[in-house]
């Protein structure tokens, strides 16, 4: 890449001012020779684009109809979140003749993670919200992996110390200090906190609210809370008009808002609903005036959760089947004969097709890719593809030999940079007491465009060492001795990373259709959501599994 593109591409993605002062500071004083001041190891990672891209050309599989057949009971398309919950709840009760396809090499989908000789980390998904009382089915799963406290005379249920967030667990970086907290309250006026109380006083009434069959305004997941008008309609306009509309103009409260739905949604505070921004809080917050229900995390991050399900299935019998993509599924229902699902499968290493005939099918894809694949589907729901929009995802990990000096506040397990086009980055050492010594920061920087195939373009456009520069003129604004400490710095990019709940999103027919089965085949992923959390991808494999699960009982 030419230093003249290479200044473009940095420049559209760090914005001129950032990129100004990554020039004057010197670490970017190497632009024009096209390579950094000092060499840093390290790759460039991702999905299987070649895969996925076969799959978007077509695969021709005329030829597979007088093929051998594998017959199952249930077959299991998506190795992410919600295909291992759909497996792990089925596998409570299916003992054979289910078998899961995984497109890529390794199981996990956006929980996937990595391990070095100093730690394990995250490429994706990091921590859990405590779930509520309501939400039995999750606490389930956590009891199960030993992740929670219970006070038998109480009732109350705590998440277990070694997986709840240790203190301190959050800072700020702002002009030029880390301050403890996500709010910059430095230098704060007034009006500013004022705004901010009031904020929360909004926040508190939508706490408060239930409906008339006691249905909280916000819940995880999100098909227990209200349908009620008022509430729905805040999915009609985005945060920062509802914020204009209700008068709030502090530019730090701005920001948090902005920051709260980079951080879940990827997108900025004029795209993302007004909806989807009370969610951020609400949802996760049990009674008025308090904080949120506290954070589970581990090393891994949310892989933990996807590894303990892909185990317990594998155990009671279920087939974990990787580097197999399914290219085509087709309901069939001939008269007189129970429905049924016949499959192509591809596996990706050898280039060899085979026929799959089940019984069932749970397809655990995100929806553009379930578009594709499931004969008929596109024409069922044709408003999904206008309305189903993915944002793309850049995570580095960078690993150090010593954690870079820090003005303030000392390193927390979230750290964030105000006004930065990233989410700053956690500390995957920071669960286990280790604050010293070598460690491993994973940064986030989801691509919040306008539109989301120019977020797509972005992310692809530039190199690794236009990421590795990026990354670096961000964060150097906050440990200047960064590149003094850093022995290797990793990219992933995900493209299609998460749902976007843009304006409209929540309220939409083709959300609340997209989840019903189509004859024999199942959904289950957390864009039927329009939330990318693991809470919702959980409870679509769950719902999915036990709609399988119904419909092959004996008598169904």
């Amino acid at each position: 890449m030419s230093s003249t593109s290479r200044r473009d591409v940095l420049r559209t993605l760090l914005g001129a001012p950032l990129l100004s002062h990554a020039l004057a500071s010197g670490w970017l004083a190497g632009c024009e020779r096209g390579a950094p001041r000092t060499p840093v190891e390290g790759e460039l990672l991702g999905p299987d684009l070649v895969a996925g891209h076969r799959l978007r050309d077509g695969i021709r599989v005329e030829a597979l109809a007088d093929a051998p057949v594998e017959r199952l009971r249930l077959a299991i398309l998506g190795g992410g979140p919600a295909g291992l919950s759909a497996a792990y709840r089925a596998s409570h009760t299916l003992n054979h003749g289910v078998a899961l396809f995984e497109l890529e090499p390794v199981l996990g989908g956006t929980s996937r993670s990595d391990e070095s000789a100093v730690t394990a980390y995250p490429w994706g998904a990091h921590y859990l919200p405590l779930p509520m009382r309501h939400n039995t089915d999750l606490l389930a799963l956590l009891r199960e992996m030993g992740s929670l406290d219970e006070d038998a005379a109480t009732g109350t249920v705590t998440g277990n110390e070694r997986m709840l967030v240790r203190e301190p667990e959050s800072r700020v970086f702002h002009q030029g200090y880390w301050e403890r907290g996500l709010y910059p309250y430095a230098g704060a006026s007034a009006e500013d906190l004022f705004e901010l109380q009031r904020f929360q006083q909004r926040v508190d009434f939508y706490v408060r609210f239930r409906d008339s069959q006691g249905r909280r305004a916000f819940a995880i997941p999100c098909a227990l809370a209200t349908e009620d008008a008022e509430i729905l309609a805040l999915d009609r306009l985005s945060a920062s008009a509802w914020l204009t509309r209700e008068g709030f103009r502090s530019e730090r409260l701005r920001w948090l808002v902005d920051y709260a739905c980079r951080d879940d949604y990827g997108l900025r505070a004029e795209q993302a609903s007004a909806w989807a921004m009370f969610f951020y809080w609400v949802a996760r917050t049990e009674h008025p005036g308090e904080d949120t229900m506290e954070l589970l995390t581990w090393p891994q991050g949310n892989s933990a959760l996807v590894q303990h399900m892909a185990s317990r299935a594998q155990r009671a019998g279920v087939s974990l089947r990787s580097s197999q993509m399914a290219v085509e599924v087709v309901p069939r229902h001939a008269e007189g004969e129970p429905p049924s699902v016949e499959l192509a499968v591809l596996d990706t290493r050898s280039g060899e097709l085979r026929r799959v005939v089940a019984e069932r099918c749970i397809v655990a894809m995100p929806r553009f890719v379930a578009n594709r694949v499931v004969r008929g589907l596109h024409d069922r729901d044709p408003e999904v593809a206008g309305r189903f929009t993915y944002g793309a995802w850049m995570v580095a990990n960078l690993h150090v030999s010593e954690r870079p000096a820090s003005r303030g506040v000392g390193e927390c397990w979230d750290n964030v940079i105000y006004d930065s086009p990233s989410l700053g980055y956690i500390s995957a050492t920071h669960q286990r007491g280790r604050d010293r010594g070598a460690g491993v920061l994973t940064h986030y920087w989801p691509l919040a465009t306008e539109d989301a195939a120019e977020g797509r373009r972005q992310l692809f456009e530039a190199d690794y060492a236009v990421w590795r520069d990026a990354v670096l003129s961000d964060l150097r604004r906050a440990h200047r001795g960064l590149p003094d400490v850093l022995t290797r710095l990793d990219v992933f990019r995900w493209g299609h990373a998460m749902i976007q709940p843009r304006v409209g999103m929540m309220e939409s027919r083709a959300r609340r259709s997209a989840a019903l089965p189509f004859g024999a085949v199942h959904f289950a992923h957390s864009d039927l959501s329009g939330l990318a959390i693991f809470e919702e991808a959980f409870f679509h494999g769950v719902r999915a599994a036990d709609e399988v699960l119904a419909a092959l009982a004996p008598g169904a």
